[in-house]
């Protein structure tokens, strides 16, 4: 899926986190994390977040996550969201939803 505007997702209330979705050069992942528990969930975090983009085919993005306590099914609904809005729609036709 290609990233063709930046986009949001998300709140910065408790337990939400806020998505930001920038296009990135061809074939480059940045992803840039925030958190109030980035000591001990960064790792998991950012493993929610790749493997996000991956099942959405997303080859080239810049991602910044501000996380506020979400667990996992928030972080991958607020990805799949800002990804989606940045995609203007495009190839979302192509998603399998029962496989995300």
């Amino acid at each position: 899926m290609e990233i063709f505007q930046r986009s949001y997702a998300g709140t910065l209330e408790s337990s939400d986190l806020l998505v930001e979705v920038v296009p990135a050069p061809e074939g480059s992942i940045e992803i840039e994390i925030t958190s109030s528990v980035e000591k001990q969930f960064e790792p998991a975090i950012r493993q929610t977040v790749m493997s996000t983009l991956d099942e959405l085919g997303v080859g080239s993005v810049r991602l910044s996550v501000n996380d506020k306590g979400a667990l996992d099914c928030v972080i991958r609904a607020r990805v799949q969201a800002a990804v989606m809005r940045a995609a203007k729609g495009a190839d979302c036709h192509q998603i399998v939803w029962g496989a995300i």
